[in-house]
């Protein structure tokens, strides 16, 4: 059984005739045909039943052709793992990054890869850090974009940037016109949590230990834009790292206002399997982020 033989085998079911399969693969007709007669011989199964007509793929041949599929897709990545060696900018970086992350770095973080590695296009997944550690371990994805506390078995990780919290209002709060609050006073409020597994409210309650055990009757939101809007309607207050007040996510109905000292903050970081083998793409990437214009404190490997 060889890749071509394989390649044949998918042609025609594809084709459902060898004459147009064999074109398909510039191949003579014959040649084919001796090929998926090799093949099923080899397997002591039909896969094809033959009519005048048409092809008609068996049920069995159904489950092979679709392994024979999958067999040629994975050893065309082979090839693209080789040309990655030779050039690790060129092909996607499968690009993991957390929900808190991804929708206020993704826009810049996209548009400045097209300049710079334009033959690198990320391919995103976005969810919670144990799902991505998960995945970074498993292979599925190639580096993950994350807050600190992370670590893992087999996996490095790489300063890129600090980032400041700060604590959003309903724009007629009492403190709205604060210029700066303490972390100690946000017992006070009714403070607005990410539910269990986002790693920012774990954050947030480390910085603020009166929350330490919140309540059942915390609120909860599932995603920072949730919880901006439940701030906007008047249910409480919410923390929020900085890059999520740019100006694009900016709405009359909350105040921002920063943190006195001692600042809250948190330090991302791009987690990346030991001896990963396109290293090149991942020095660019951090240095990519970490000249984004946005309210970050770049952070030196």
């Amino acid at each position: 059984m060889t890749l071509q033989e394989l390649r044949y085998l998918v042609a025609v079911a594809r084709e459902r005739h060898f004459g147009r399969a064999a074109e398909k693969c510039f191949v003579s007709q014959p040649s084919l045909s001796v090929a998926i007669k090799h093949l099923e011989e080899e397997l002591d199964v039909a896969v094809f039943e033959r009519t005048r007509n048409e092809v008609v793929v068996t049920e069995v041949g159904q489950q092979i052709v679709a392994q024979a599929a999958r067999v040629l897709e994975e050893a065309a990545k082979v090839k693209q793992m080789a040309a990655a060696g030779k050039d690790q900018l060129a092909g996607a970086l499968r690009f993991g990054v957390i929900h808190t992350i991804a929708p206020y770095i993704l826009p810049d973080l996209v548009a400045a890869l097209r300049v710079r590695a334009r033959q690198m296009p990320l391919d995103i997944e976005e969810n919670q850090t144990d799902h991505l550690d998960r995945m970074l371990i498993e292979g599925a994805i190639d580096v993950a974009l994350l807050a600190l506390p992370f670590e893992a078995p087999g996996v490095e990780t790489t300063p890129v940037y600090d980032e400041d919290f700060e604590i959003i209002v309903p724009a007629k709060h009492p403190w709205a016109r604060r210029k700066q609050v303490s972390a100690d006073e946000l017992e006070q409020e009714n403070l607005l949590l990410l539910s269990m597994g986002h790693c920012l409210r774990d954050q947030v309650l480390a910085a603020c230990n009166r929350f330490a055990r919140p309540n059942d009757t915390t609120r909860q939101g599932n995603s920072l834009e949730t919880l901006r809007s439940m701030v906007a309607s008047g249910m409480g207050i919410t923390v929020v790292p900085a890059t999520a007040m740019t100006g694009r996510y900016a709405i009359p109905l909350v105040k921002r206002i920063p943190f006195a000292d001692p600042i809250p903050r948190r330090r991302v970081v791009l987690a990346t399997r030991r001896g990963f083998y396109r290293p090149r793409a991942i020095s660019l990437l951090a240095e990519v982020i970490r000249a984004l214009p946005l309210p970050i404190t770049p952070v030196a490997a």
